[in-house]
């Protein structure tokens, strides 16, 4: 695993909700989803979006702005310097014309009540707060990509768990060992 030191002004930061886990940490992992796809030149081919918020972050989303942090990473606009005051004026703008301009880049059709599902009795295995981004593209083709808030704005992408696996076929002989 690769090191990484962080700062104190790493872990305290002020944000656009009340939980960086739940609007911060979205609002990079929709980023990072954004520029993986520019990066791999499929983000002008991007046909259809649809968000998946898990656990946590589907249960309290709509109060904490999980939804709108993720629309405005997606839009490319970053969370340091977004002028606060345009957060609703462009929440609104998505809703009402019901697209989504990629990055600033690339506009495609977007139903914020649609395309964002918040699956409330759902949790990934890895962290409660967990986002899943599924992109299809022009030729047919489409991708999903998984990424945790973990917080402090932190964000991982979906982690292989194949260790867990291995241990829990291996952990208990019998359900009776399970219940001790």
């Amino acid at each position: 695993m690769q090191y990484e030191p962080i700062s104190v002004f790493d872990m305290l930061k002020i944000g656009v909700g009340p939980s960086s886990s739940h609007t911060l940490g979205p609002w990079r992992a929709a980023e990072r989803f954004i520029n993986e796809l520019k990066a791999q030149d499929r983000l002008s081919k991007v046909t259809h979006l649809k968000v998946l918020l898990y656990g946590s972050l589907a249960k309290t989303g709509i109060g904490h702005g999980t939804d709108i942090a993720v629309q405005l990473g997606l839009c490319g606009f970053d969370p340091v310097t977004f002028d606060v005051e345009q957060i609703t004026p462009s929440i609104n703008k998505i809703a009402q014309t019901e697209q989504l301009v990629l990055a600033g880049e690339h506009e495609i059709t977007f139903t914020p009540s649609k395309d964002i599902e918040f699956l409330f009795t759902e949790t990934l295995p890895y962290h409660s707060n967990g986002l899943s981004f599924l992109a299809s593209f022009v030729n047919g083709d489409s991708i999903a990509e998984t990424y945790y808030s973990i917080g402090g704005g932190f964000v991982k992408k979906k982690v292989k768990l194949w260790w867990l696996t291995l241990l829990l076929a291996y952990l208990f002989r019998s359900m009776m060992q399970m219940t001790c």
